[in-house]
Protein backbone atom coordinates (compact mmCIF):
# COMPACT_ATOMS: atom_id res chain seq x y z
CA UNK A 1 0.00 0.00 0.00
CA UNK A 2 0.77 3.61 -1.03
CA UNK A 3 1.99 6.04 1.61
CA UNK A 4 -0.92 8.70 1.71
CA UNK A 5 -0.27 12.29 1.03
CA UNK A 6 1.00 14.27 3.48
CA UNK A 7 -1.77 16.73 4.56
CA UNK A 8 0.17 18.81 6.59
CA UNK A 9 3.58 19.46 5.33
CA UNK A 10 6.05 21.25 7.36
CA UNK A 11 4.29 19.70 10.65
CA UNK A 12 6.07 17.77 13.40
CA UNK A 13 5.34 14.05 13.55
CA UNK A 14 5.56 12.40 17.17
CA UNK A 15 4.81 9.00 18.38
CA UNK A 16 4.26 9.33 21.47
CA UNK A 17 4.30 6.31 24.33
CA UNK A 18 1.44 6.25 26.82
CA UNK A 19 -0.78 4.53 28.99
CA UNK A 20 -1.19 1.08 27.03
CA UNK A 21 -1.05 2.98 23.07
CA UNK A 22 0.89 4.50 20.66
CA UNK A 23 -0.46 8.12 19.54
CA UNK A 24 0.26 8.98 16.48
CA UNK A 25 0.36 13.70 16.44
CA UNK A 26 1.16 16.08 14.25
CA UNK A 27 2.29 19.46 15.52
CA UNK A 28 2.59 23.01 13.96
CA UNK A 29 1.37 26.33 14.43
CA UNK A 30 2.19 28.79 16.80
CA UNK A 31 0.35 29.98 20.37
CA UNK A 32 -1.90 28.59 22.87
CA UNK A 33 -2.27 24.94 22.41
CA UNK A 34 -5.17 23.52 20.74
CA UNK A 35 -5.64 20.07 20.88
CA UNK A 36 -7.29 18.27 17.60
CA UNK A 37 -9.26 15.40 17.57
CA UNK A 38 -11.19 13.86 14.65
CA UNK A 39 -14.36 11.50 14.60
CA UNK A 40 -15.32 8.62 12.55
CA UNK A 41 -14.65 6.89 10.11
CA UNK A 42 -12.21 9.36 9.61
CA UNK A 43 -8.43 10.39 10.70
CA UNK A 44 -6.51 13.35 11.87
CA UNK A 45 -6.68 14.14 8.40
CA UNK A 46 -9.91 15.71 8.42
CA UNK A 47 -9.02 18.65 10.23
CA UNK A 48 -6.53 19.91 6.93
CA UNK A 49 -9.22 22.18 5.21
CA UNK A 50 -8.95 24.34 8.74
CA UNK A 51 -5.15 23.90 9.82
CA UNK A 52 -3.39 26.89 7.68
CA UNK A 53 -5.68 29.10 9.40
CA UNK A 54 -5.84 27.96 12.74
CA UNK A 55 -2.31 27.38 12.88
CA UNK A 56 -1.97 31.49 12.49
CA UNK A 57 -3.17 31.53 16.55
CA UNK A 58 -3.01 28.05 17.84
CA UNK A 59 0.54 25.55 18.21
CA UNK A 60 -1.59 22.66 17.22
CA UNK A 61 -1.56 19.44 18.19
CA UNK A 62 -3.27 17.28 15.94
CA UNK A 63 -3.54 13.24 17.04
CA UNK A 64 -5.21 10.07 15.99
CA UNK A 65 -7.64 8.32 18.53
CA UNK A 66 -6.16 5.31 20.00
CA UNK A 67 -7.34 2.27 17.42
CA UNK A 68 -7.57 4.95 14.26
CA UNK A 69 -5.22 6.12 11.89
CA UNK A 70 -1.76 5.72 12.56
CA UNK A 71 -1.88 5.40 16.70
CA UNK A 72 -1.73 1.84 17.97
CA UNK A 73 -4.80 -0.38 18.81
CA UNK A 74 -4.61 -1.50 22.55
CA UNK A 75 -5.87 -5.39 23.47
CA UNK A 76 -9.33 -5.06 24.06
CA UNK A 77 -11.31 -6.30 27.01
CA UNK A 78 -14.11 -7.81 28.33
CA UNK A 79 -16.37 -4.36 29.40
CA UNK A 80 -14.57 -2.00 26.41
CA UNK A 81 -13.31 -0.30 29.00
CA UNK A 82 -9.88 0.09 26.81
CA UNK A 83 -11.67 1.86 23.94
CA UNK A 84 -13.68 4.05 26.40
CA UNK A 85 -13.82 7.30 26.03
CA UNK A 86 -12.60 7.57 29.60
CA UNK A 87 -9.47 6.08 27.99
CA UNK A 88 -8.69 8.03 24.79
CA UNK A 89 -8.95 11.27 27.10
CA UNK A 90 -6.47 9.79 29.57
CA UNK A 91 -4.23 9.48 26.40
CA UNK A 92 -4.71 12.41 25.09
CA UNK A 93 -4.58 14.19 28.78
CA UNK A 94 -0.84 12.31 28.60
CA UNK A 95 0.13 13.22 25.01
CA UNK A 96 0.23 16.74 26.19
CA UNK A 97 1.86 16.40 29.22
CA UNK A 98 4.82 14.82 27.14
CA UNK A 99 4.74 17.70 24.89
CA UNK A 100 4.75 20.22 27.77
CA UNK A 101 1.11 21.33 27.67
CA UNK A 102 -0.52 21.35 31.13
CA UNK A 103 -3.49 23.31 30.47
CA UNK A 104 -4.82 23.51 26.88
CA UNK A 105 -7.99 24.03 24.63
CA UNK A 106 -9.84 21.43 22.29
CA UNK A 107 -11.59 20.95 19.48
CA UNK A 108 -13.41 18.16 18.20
CA UNK A 109 -15.59 16.75 16.09
CA UNK A 110 -17.69 13.10 16.47
CA UNK A 111 -15.56 10.75 18.92
CA UNK A 112 -13.59 13.39 19.00
CA UNK A 113 -15.73 15.40 20.93
CA UNK A 114 -17.26 12.67 22.98
CA UNK A 115 -13.47 12.34 24.08
CA UNK A 116 -13.28 15.93 24.47
CA UNK A 117 -16.29 16.53 26.59
CA UNK A 118 -15.14 13.32 28.80
CA UNK A 119 -11.67 14.90 29.76
CA UNK A 120 -13.49 18.20 30.94
CA UNK A 121 -15.71 16.26 33.04
CA UNK A 122 -12.99 13.75 34.46
CA UNK A 123 -9.66 16.22 34.38
CA UNK A 124 -11.44 19.75 34.38
CA UNK A 125 -8.09 21.46 35.37
CA UNK A 126 -6.63 20.25 31.85
CA UNK A 127 -8.96 22.16 29.66
CA UNK A 128 -9.00 26.16 28.62
CA UNK A 129 -11.97 25.76 26.57
CA UNK A 130 -13.44 23.15 24.27
CA UNK A 131 -15.41 23.29 20.76
CA UNK A 132 -17.68 19.87 20.47
CA UNK A 133 -18.90 19.93 16.43
CA UNK A 134 -21.99 17.51 15.47
CA UNK A 135 -22.91 15.77 18.96
CA UNK A 136 -24.99 15.68 21.84
CA UNK A 137 -23.86 13.77 24.62
CA UNK A 138 -23.93 9.92 24.34
CA UNK A 139 -26.44 9.54 26.99
CA UNK A 140 -28.56 11.62 25.39
CA UNK A 141 -28.65 10.08 22.10
CA UNK A 142 -28.95 6.91 23.18
CA UNK A 143 -32.19 7.74 25.07
CA UNK A 144 -33.53 9.99 22.38
CA UNK A 145 -32.84 7.30 19.25
CA UNK A 146 -36.13 7.06 18.05
CA UNK A 147 -37.34 5.72 14.81
CA UNK A 148 -36.19 8.90 12.39
CA UNK A 149 -32.53 8.82 14.31
CA UNK A 150 -32.52 5.23 14.73
CA UNK A 151 -32.30 4.98 10.36
CA UNK A 152 -30.10 7.94 10.32
CA UNK A 153 -27.35 6.84 12.89
CA UNK A 154 -27.91 3.40 12.41
CA UNK A 155 -23.90 2.42 13.08
CA UNK A 156 -24.53 2.79 16.38
CA UNK A 157 -26.25 -0.11 17.31
CA UNK A 158 -24.89 -2.11 14.74
CA UNK A 159 -21.39 -1.22 15.48
CA UNK A 160 -21.92 -2.11 19.04
CA UNK A 161 -22.94 -5.58 18.26
CA UNK A 162 -20.98 -8.87 19.69
CA UNK A 163 -17.44 -9.39 17.65
CA UNK A 164 -17.14 -10.31 14.86
CA UNK A 165 -20.42 -9.62 13.39
CA UNK A 166 -19.86 -6.29 12.25
CA UNK A 167 -16.42 -6.69 11.67
CA UNK A 168 -17.05 -9.32 9.01
CA UNK A 169 -19.99 -7.66 7.34
CA UNK A 170 -17.21 -4.39 6.91
CA UNK A 171 -14.64 -6.46 5.94
CA UNK A 172 -15.71 -8.04 3.57
CA UNK A 173 -16.29 -4.60 1.06
CA UNK A 174 -14.66 -1.97 3.25
CA UNK A 175 -14.31 0.69 0.42
CA UNK A 176 -18.13 0.22 0.05
CA UNK A 177 -18.82 0.19 3.61
CA UNK A 178 -16.49 3.68 4.32
CA UNK A 179 -17.46 5.66 0.99
CA UNK A 180 -21.30 5.01 1.66
CA UNK A 181 -20.81 5.75 5.44
CA UNK A 182 -19.35 9.22 4.57
CA UNK A 183 -21.45 10.49 1.58
CA UNK A 184 -24.60 8.89 3.07
CA UNK A 185 -23.97 11.86 6.42
CA UNK A 186 -23.24 14.71 4.41
CA UNK A 187 -25.91 17.52 3.56
CA UNK A 188 -25.34 16.33 -0.22
CA UNK A 189 -25.59 12.74 -0.05
CA UNK A 190 -22.40 12.24 -2.32
CA UNK A 191 -18.56 12.20 -1.47
CA UNK A 192 -17.66 15.79 -2.86
CA UNK A 193 -16.93 17.61 0.25
CA UNK A 194 -13.70 15.25 0.84
CA UNK A 195 -10.90 15.59 -0.87
CA UNK A 196 -9.20 12.15 -2.43
CA UNK A 197 -5.96 12.86 -0.48
CA UNK A 198 -8.60 12.57 2.63
CA UNK A 199 -10.34 9.43 1.17
CA UNK A 200 -7.31 7.66 0.75
CA UNK A 201 -6.44 8.15 4.78
CA UNK A 202 -10.24 7.25 5.46
CA UNK A 203 -10.04 3.80 3.28
CA UNK A 204 -6.60 2.91 4.84
CA UNK A 205 -8.33 2.66 7.68
CA UNK A 206 -10.48 -0.08 7.17
CA UNK A 207 -7.87 -2.10 5.21
CA UNK A 208 -7.20 -4.32 8.31
CA UNK A 209 -9.64 -6.03 10.27
CA UNK A 210 -7.67 -4.63 13.84
CA UNK A 211 -8.63 -1.15 12.79
CA UNK A 212 -11.79 -2.16 11.98
CA UNK A 213 -12.25 -3.84 15.33
CA UNK A 214 -10.86 -1.14 17.06
CA UNK A 215 -13.62 1.40 15.47
CA UNK A 216 -16.31 -1.19 16.39
CA UNK A 217 -15.04 -1.79 20.10
CA UNK A 218 -15.23 2.32 20.15
CA UNK A 219 -18.88 1.56 19.61
CA UNK A 220 -19.30 -0.92 21.63
CA UNK A 221 -17.72 1.04 24.54
CA UNK A 222 -20.24 3.96 23.75
CA UNK A 223 -22.90 1.50 24.15
CA UNK A 224 -21.87 0.27 27.41
CA UNK A 225 -19.31 1.86 29.60
CA UNK A 226 -19.43 5.41 27.79
CA UNK A 227 -23.05 5.52 28.25
CA UNK A 228 -22.82 4.36 31.80
CA UNK A 229 -20.18 6.99 33.15
CA UNK A 230 -22.34 9.79 31.50
CA UNK A 231 -25.39 8.48 33.39
CA UNK A 232 -22.90 8.54 37.04
CA UNK A 233 -22.26 12.02 36.46
CA UNK A 234 -25.73 12.51 35.72
CA UNK A 235 -27.41 11.64 38.92
CA UNK A 236 -24.44 12.85 40.75
CA UNK A 237 -24.88 16.23 39.19
CA UNK A 238 -21.92 17.29 37.92
CA UNK A 239 -21.70 19.55 34.82
CA UNK A 240 -18.51 21.17 32.59
CA UNK A 241 -17.42 23.66 33.80
CA UNK A 242 -15.24 25.01 30.94
CA UNK A 243 -16.35 27.48 28.12
CA UNK A 244 -18.28 25.22 25.78
CA UNK A 245 -18.82 25.97 22.39
CA UNK A 246 -21.12 23.46 20.33
CA UNK A 247 -21.71 23.88 16.69
CA UNK A 248 -23.78 21.41 14.76
CA UNK A 249 -24.97 20.75 10.70
CA UNK A 250 -28.47 21.69 10.50
CA UNK A 251 -28.65 17.90 8.16
CA UNK A 252 -26.55 16.08 11.12
CA UNK A 253 -27.31 14.13 13.63
CA UNK A 254 -27.88 16.10 16.52
CA UNK A 255 -30.55 17.80 14.98
CA UNK A 256 -32.89 14.95 15.29
CA UNK A 257 -32.29 14.24 18.93
CA UNK A 258 -33.54 17.78 19.91
CA UNK A 259 -32.36 21.03 20.27
CA UNK A 260 -28.90 20.56 20.71
CA UNK A 261 -28.22 23.45 22.76
CA UNK A 262 -31.38 23.09 25.07
CA UNK A 263 -29.49 19.47 26.00
CA UNK A 264 -25.57 20.98 25.99
CA UNK A 265 -26.97 24.04 28.66
CA UNK A 266 -28.01 20.43 31.07
CA UNK A 267 -24.20 19.12 30.72
CA UNK A 268 -22.25 22.78 30.82
CA UNK A 269 -22.23 26.01 33.04
CA UNK A 270 -21.27 28.18 29.81
CA UNK A 271 -22.29 27.19 26.74
CA UNK A 272 -22.75 28.98 23.45
CA UNK A 273 -23.64 27.50 19.59
CA UNK A 274 -25.28 27.64 16.27
CA UNK A 275 -26.14 25.25 13.65
CA UNK A 276 -24.41 25.48 10.16
CA UNK A 277 -26.06 24.65 6.66
CA UNK A 278 -23.90 21.57 6.31
CA UNK A 279 -24.35 17.38 6.88
CA UNK A 280 -22.73 15.83 9.77
CA UNK A 281 -18.66 16.66 8.32
CA UNK A 282 -19.07 20.46 9.37
CA UNK A 283 -15.12 20.75 9.10
CA UNK A 284 -15.09 19.72 5.09
CA UNK A 285 -18.60 20.52 4.50
CA UNK A 286 -18.42 23.75 5.26
CA UNK A 287 -14.79 24.89 6.50
CA UNK A 288 -15.51 28.92 6.34
CA UNK A 289 -19.29 28.71 8.15
CA UNK A 290 -17.45 26.78 10.61
CA UNK A 291 -13.97 28.50 10.99
CA UNK A 292 -16.43 31.71 11.67
CA UNK A 293 -18.72 30.11 14.13
CA UNK A 294 -15.54 29.16 16.56
CA UNK A 295 -12.55 31.03 15.69
CA UNK A 296 -13.87 33.97 17.77
CA UNK A 297 -14.96 31.66 20.61
CA UNK A 298 -11.16 30.01 20.48
CA UNK A 299 -9.59 33.08 20.30
CA UNK A 300 -11.75 34.79 23.03
CA UNK A 301 -12.81 37.47 20.39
Amino acid sequence: MTTPVDLFPGYETRRLQIQDAEIFARIGGAGEPLLLLHGYPQTHAMWHPLAERLAQHFKLVIADLRGYGESSCPETVADHASYSKRAMAGDMVEVMSALGHERFAILGHDRGARVAYRMALDAPERVERMVLLDIVPTHDMWNTMGRPLALKAYHWPFLAQPAPLPETLIGGAPDYYIEHTLASWTAAKDLSAFSEAALDHYRRQFATWERIHACCEDYRAGATYDFEADAKDREAGRKIACPTCVIWGSAGFPGQAGGPLKIWREWCDHVEGQAIDCGHFVVEEAPEPTLEALLPFLTHG
